[in-house]
């Protein structure tokens, strides 16, 4: 049996080793700091991607879900026209009234109209017909005058909701309200400023935006007019039970029998969120695929210099087992050196990784500023690195030990 402080000498041994041939050893880890290297800064962007993308879904609403028309997989358009899979304002009205689950809930139609103010014309701007609780679906508050109410969707008052880049392009009033636009022609009111939400991942708003009441864009539009819907659920342990409530009205007012399938979609946001990490996981897999075979590489580096160094050293292995050194001796000697030469080569991989990951923090516009190193990366990349140090170095360690002592000596 070994003793511990024989490990440590053998150790030591392997460091020394490494470092009176510093030129050849930096050559043969080359192979695993690439690799090692390469999975460090892989894992360190999508560590950091993914907390951006988790933190956009998370300020855009993890109870959020979406309803909006959608044809059955591999189904013949002619079966399934537009008119038969749109959604209609009476089966909006009727989620409303009827779906427990859901605390707010806005269509959301787009237009494209000429609109006018005083001073400029812009052919085709976007704009939006929404209800009230589109405020609370979305979390964008109104800066400056007031945000719509019942009675504008009631009784479909032709005012309007501008955000700040629309007042820029329209050169309307720092403050607006109670200013007229005309939208294809038709006289607005403006009654409050919406904020902006810039989002570096999730959809956002970065030009002129104009909201009116939905009851007034179906007048705007032809009857059978495209919108979706957007909701918020009480809680979003209540996904899958507001999904499955959405369906059973939608299917019950369209009159689909148990065997046709959904003419719409509903997905929850964390459906989205569920997807995005799998999809992180995936990417994850084939980096450490492709890095496996950087360290496959590197593993052979290695048992080639260690089959030298056997071949190098067999007077001083045939001296050792002369002296009383057993075969299991010696064999460790030259498998902990395998390893050791792994380990640093890891180690040296791991801090390249680490300072490019550093560096992807600081990459402008990229959303890899939280790009880090997870303590799970740093216990693999060790761990990978003495796999390949035992692996590749086995062959010449049990090479080392299976010499002949008298011939070892006679070696020139």
């Amino acid at each position: 049996m070994l003793s511990p402080l024989y490990y440590l000498q053998l150790i030591v041994l392997a460091l020394s080793q490494i470092w009176a041939n510093k030129t050849r050893s930096f050559l043969t880890m080359l192979g695993i700091i690439i690799a090692v290297a390469s999975v460090t800064a892989v894992i360190a962007a999508l560590v950091g991607l993914k907390g951006k993308v988790l933190s956009e879904f998370e300020a855009f609403g993890a109870n959020r879900l979406f309803v909006f028309p959608n044809r059955p997989d591999n189904a013949p358009r002619n079966l399934y026209p537009f008119s038969k899979v749109r959604l209609k304002p009476e089966e909006l009205r009727d989620l409303r009234d009827t779906c427990t689950t859901l605390s707010a809930i806005t269509p959301n139609t787009s237009l494209g109209l000429a609109v006018r103010s005083d001073a400029v014309s812009i052919d085709g701007a976007p704009i939006t017909g929404i209800w009230p609780d589109w405020h609370q679906v979305e979390r964008r508050s109104v800066l400056i005058g007031r945000p719509f109410s019942a009675i504008d969707e009631d009784e479909a008052r032709q005012v309007c909701l501008v955000n700040e880049q629309a007042i820029k392009e329209l050169q309307l009033n720092a403050d607006p309200t109670g200013q007229y636009i005309l939208l294809g022609g038709r006289r607005f009111l403006i009654v409050g400023v919406v904020e902006t939400v810039q989002r570096s991942i999730m959809p956002s708003v970065t030009g002129t935006e104009i909201l009116i009441p939905f009851a007034v864009a179906e007048k705007l539009q032809p009857p059978e007019f495209f919108f979706s819907i957007s909701a918020l659920v009480h809680s979003p342990d209540l996904a899958e039970e507001a999904k499955a409530e959405v369906r059973s009205i939608l299917r019950r007012r369209r009159g689909l029998r148990a065997d046709e399938p959904d003419t719409f979609g509903v997905e929850a946001i964390d459906t989205f969120i569920g997807q995005f990490k799998a999809l992180a996981a995936g990417i994850t897999a084939i980096a450490g695929g492709i890095v496996g075979i950087s360290l496959l590489v590197g593993g052979i580096g290695i048992m080639n210099i260690m089959l030298v160094s056997v071949s190098e050293r067999t007077r001083e292995i045939g001296l050792r087992k002369a002296v009383g050194a057993t075969p299991v001796a010696i064999l460790m000697q030259f498998l902990l050196e395998a390893i050791t030469l792994c380990l640093v080569g890891g180690l040296i991989g791991l801090l390249a990784g680490q300072g490019m990951a550093f560096g992807l923090s600081f990459i402008p516009n990229s959303g890899l500023d939280q790009a880090r190193v997870p303590g799970w990366a740093v216990a693999m990349s060790f761990g990978f690195s003495a796999a390949v140090g035992v692996i590749f170095g086995m062959f010449p360690a049990v090479k080392a030990a299976r010499l002949d002592p008298i011939e070892a000596l006679r070696h020139e």
